[in-house]
This record gives C-alpha cells, sequence and structure tokens, in this order.
C-alpha cells in the first residue's frame, strides 16, 4: 500500500532532524577542535569538488536523485533494476575517471576556486582534496541509490544518510584529540587536523553508500553487473532530466565557487561562511527534506493524470508552507544571531572574533531564506513537467548575476584602478546570492504562470506580504527580548535566551499570520493545537 503524503513527511522529517543533530555535533567538534584556522580554513576549498559533486550528485533532492524518482515511480521493479544497473555502470566509468583527474590536478585546482590563499593554506587543502577524490565516484553511485529507493518508497534510509558523514568526522575529531590535542602544535594541528578533517569525510562517504545496499536488496535489486546500454528507453528517460538537472545543479553550485573565489583574500572568511551556512542548512534542510521530497512525486503524478487544478493547488500550498516556515525563522536568525552563534560554536578555538564574524554571515542568511527554499519547490515542478532546460537556462544567467554582485558587494576593483564603494565584505557574497535567487523566483513563477495557463499569482503575492509584515513584527518582539532582558551570560542564560525569544517569536508569527487571515497558518495553527489537546 502506498504511503500517504504525511506519513512520508513524518518519516522524511525524523530522518532528517536526526541527521541534522548528527551535523550539529559535527559542526561543534570542528568549532572547538578548529575555529576558523588553518585546517578548516583549507578544507572548505579543499572540499569544493568532492562536496559538490556529493551534493548534486548524490544529495536528496539533487538531479540524480530527482530524475531517478521522476522515471522509476512509474515503472515496475524489474525494469527499474535494468535502468539501475545500466546507469551504475555508466556513472561508475565516467566518475572513475574524474576521481582520476582530480588527484592528478588537484595542484591547478585548488589555485583555481582559491587563488588569494597563502602557501600553506594551499599545501594543506591540495593534501585534503587527493585524500577526498574518491568522493566524486561515489557520490553518483549514492543518488542512483537514494533515488531508487525513494522511487520505491523507501524513505526513511535517504534521510538518515548525512548522518554517516557527520559521525564519521565527529569520531575521526575525537579519536585525533584524544590522541594528540593536548601536545600537539598550531603547525602540526594544520596539517595532521586537515588530513583527518579530510579522511573522515571520505569514510562518511562511504558509509553513505553502504548504509543503502540492504534496501535496495530488499526491494529486489540485487543484481550486480557492468552494463552499458544508453539506448535502453528507461536509461534514457532518466538522462533526460539528468542530464539537464545536473547541469542546472552544478551551474547553482558554480556560485559556491564564485564565493569562495572573493572569499580567498579574506581571512577566515570561508570558514566563518561554513559556520553560518550549517546553521541556516540545519532548518532549512529539514523543512526542505521534509516538503520536497513527498512533493516532487505527488508533482509528477499529477502532471502524468493532467491534473493541472491539482497541481496548482500543490504548488501554491508548497509556495505558502515554504514561506511561514522561512519568514518565521529568517525573522528569529536577523534578531537572535549574536547569541545564536555563541550558543552553539563560542567555545576552545573559537572566539569572539569568529562569534562576531559568524553573526554577521547569519544576518544576510536570514534575509535570503525565503527564497532559498521557494526556488528550490519551483524548479521540482518544472522537474516534474519534465522540463529542465528552463532551470538551467535561469542558472546559467544566476552564475552571470551573482558574479556580478559578488564584485559589486564586496567593493572589487574597477578598470580605472579604484574601488568600488559598496563594501559589505563576506556578508555582500550572502547578500549576492539572495538576490540571484529571488531574480529566479520571480522568472520561474512568471513562466509557469504562462505553461499552466494562469496561476493565483496576486492571491500568493497578498499572502507573502502578510507574511513578510509578520514576520518583521515577531522578529521585533524577539529582538526585544534579547535586548531588554539582563540574561545570564553562561551556556545556560544563552540557551534561555534563544529559547524564550525565539519561541515568542513564532507563536506571535502565528498569531499575527491567523489574525491576517491566511490559510496555511490557520491550518498549522489548528493541527498544533488539536496535538497539545490530545497530549
Amino acid at each position: 500500500m502506498a504511503k500517504s503524503l504525511k506519513h512520508i513527511s513524518l518519516i522524511v522529517t525524523l530522518g532528517t532532524l536526526l541527521s541534522k543533530t548528527g551535523g550539529l555535533a559535527r559542526q561543534l567538534f570542528i568549532a572547538a577542535a578548529f575555529g576558523v584556522g588553518a585546517a578548516y580554513e583549507a578544507f572548505n576549498y579543499a572540499y569544493v569538488i568532492p562536496g559538490f559533486l556529493l551534493v548534486i550528485l548524490g544529495g536528496i533532492n539533487g538531479p540524480f536523485h530527482s530524475a531517478m524518482v521522476t522515471v522509476l515511480s512509474r515503472r515496475p521493479t524489474k525494469e527499474a533494476g535494468e535502468i539501475l544497473t545500466k546507469l551504475n555502470s555508466m556513472v561508475s566509468v565516467i566518475l572513475g575517471i574524474v576521481t582520476l583527474l582530480i588527484i592528478l590536478f588537484a595542484d591547478p585546482l585548488i589555485h583555481l576556486v582559491g587563488p588569494g590563499l597563502n602557501v600553506n593554506l594551499h599545501h594543506i587543502a591540495v593534501i585534503q582534496l587527493r585524500i577526498m577524490a574518491p568522493i566524486a565516484f561515489l557520490a553518483g553511485l549514492i543518488g542512483l541509490g537514494f533515488g531508487t529507493l525513494n522511487a520505491t518508497n523507501q524513505f526513511w534510509v535517504p534521510a538518515i544518510s548525512p548522518l554517516m558523514s557527520s559521525l564519521a568526522i565527529s569520531l575521526g575529531i575525537g579519536i585525533f584529540w584524544l590522541q594528540f590535542g593536548s601536545q600537539i602544535t598550531s603547525s602540526q594541528l594544520a596539517v595532521r587536523g586537515g588530513i583527518v578533517l579530510a579522511g573522515s569525510a571520505l569514510l562518511g562517504a562511504i558509509m553513505q553508500w553502504l548504509i543503502q545496499l540492504p534496501g535496495l536488496i530488499n526491494q529486489g535489486f540485487k543484481s550486480i553487473r557492468f552494463s552499458l546500454d544508453w539506448k535502453h528507453p528507461g536509461v534514457a528517460d532518466v538522462l533526460k532530466v539528468m542530464g539537464p538537472a545536473t547541469l542546472s545543479s552544478g551551474m547553482l553550485q558554480i556560485n559556491v565557487f564564485t564565493d569562495l573565489f572573493f572569499a580567498s583574500g579574506m581571512i577566515g572568511a570561508a570558514a566563518g561562511l561554513s559556520y553560518a551556512t550549517f546553521i541556516i542548512q540545519t532548518p532549512l534542510g529539514l523543512i526542505s527534506n521534509a516538503l520536497l521530497v513527498p512533493l516532487l512525486p505527488t508533482f509528477s503524478k499529477l502532471v502524468g493524470a493532467n491534473n493541472l487544478f491539482g497541481l496548482k493547488e500543490r504548488i501554491g500550498q508548497g509556495l505558502m508552507l515554504s514561506s511561514i516556515s522561512m519568514f518565521s525563522l529568517g525573522a528569529i536568525f536577523i534578531a537572535l544571531s549574536t547569541p545564536i552563534v555563541a550558543l552553539i560554536y563560542q567555545r576552545g578555538a573559537f572566539d569572539i572574533n569568529a562569534a562576531n564574524l559568524v553573526a554577521g554571515l547569519l544576518v544576510a542568511y536570514g534575509i535570503g531564506m525565503p527564497f532559498y527554499l521557494a526556488r528550490d519547490l519551483l524548479v521540482r515542478v518544472f522537474y516534474s513537467l519534465e522540463d529542465a532546460k528552463t532551470p538551467l537556462t535561469f542558472s546559467a544567467i544566476g552564475i552571470g548575476l551573482n558574479i556580478i554582485l559578488d564584485w559589486v558587494l564586496i567593493g572589487g576593483p574597477t578598470p580605472w584602478g579604484n574601488q568600488l564603494p559598496f563594501n559589505f565584505g563576506a556578508t555582500g557574497l550572502v547578500l549576492a546570492t539572495a538576490l540571484v535567487n529571488l531574480i529566479t523566483c520571480s522568472a520561474l513563477l512568471i513562466i509557469l504562470q504562462i505553461r499552466l495557463k494562469g496561476l493565483p499569482l496576486k492571491t500568493w503575492g497578498k499572502d507573502t506580504l502578510k507574511l513578510f509584515l509578520a514576520a518583521i513584527c515577531s522578529g521585533i518582539i524577539a529582538w526585544s527580548l534579547k535586548t531588554f532582558i539582563e540574561w545570564p551570560v553562561d551556556i545556560w542564560g544563552l540557551l534561555l535566551q534563544v529559547t524564550i525569544s525565539s519561541s515568542t517569536s513564532l507563536a506571535f508569527f502565528g498569531l499575527i499570520g491567523s489574525s491576517l487571515k491566511i490559510k496555511e497558518v490557520e491550518e498549522l495553527g489548528t493541527v498544533i493545537k488539536n496535538r497539545l489537546i490530545s497530549q
């Protein structure tokens, strides 16, 4: 029996929550051990390429995953098994070559992504990149396997997959510090610690691949053989979606390259961006997986049934739910950036200067939060329409815009020898990405309105404006509680401050949204009220 949307969301939410908890532990270990020092600064550049491939090829909601779900959910298990075998073979050959090229050309690749790195950081990053190169090979197998599991209504293992990487890195750092922590010099910490980070990341990817194998075997995908067949109809269908979607997602990741390129001349910027990104990605990933994973097959089935009315309803529901979550959380991150960063990271090697850097970046991320999830949701709608070219086109345009905005917002040099008047530093890189996502969302909505012969954009726009006003009010409330109450200065005081201020902010956001008659807010309020009563 097919799982209900509600049941799927629960499974994905629980699994993702567990993974995010593991991710939090990982970041705490990294922050306490390395702060914004050389080992982690170099790691952020070394991980760009393997991490890029792991995200776009092996990630949940990535192009491999999306293509497999879109195509295999409409086919019987036997045919799906043939398609998986042939795709695994092709991907293994291609990514095996890519892995060898990364190992051979690690030095110029680090020059490419981090031209401003000093000699020491560059050397460490090259070593780390060569260690992590096999992640490129594993990434494609992970994405194909998880997409196949989701297509057969298996959601738990893909949802907890990132936990494997977090466990590997946390254990690696823990063992390293137990053995060398009290005796190691700063230079040794940079090199040896960097090697431990890279080796643990590779082990985590291996574990992500191994954890999916029992589920695939249980679903009948037992055949392990080499078979290259580009002409199989199912393979062609997957490649039709996968090819442009991979390029599209890859272009989005090029924005990460761009940000690191501009950040390479700013001390600690890459590490700071990574820490701030994790704080944002924790709730964003949780909500994204809970919302997008069950909606993607739903979109595909509605398109297959030619149910445009139902498709529009689901798109509207998805957009409003994403806006509710992102506006409310964005307000909290903006208002409580300093105590949040201090609570999560400020201990060990992570000092007050690192905390101030990350807090400023968190404010910028909070401003752009509503556009991250909305863009991902709209892209999935185009995938369900078997149109990956449109997102690809806007991703290409977005790269150009991101480069220009990065250059402008960090006060880059002009051809006349002077600097541009704006200089937001690393914060400007985050704001540039937010602007690009806003423009992309607007363009995709306009095209969908034409493609689907009309969307209730005015109604959606009015509700979004109401949510924006609710976010401003709830953010002011959170900021006031942080500012005008004298909280204890220890970790328990920080925990109390963040918990009470954010909970009050969320409560007022819900009350304001309900009073403004936003349907989805009222429905969420009813669900929460019923849950509390049932307890």
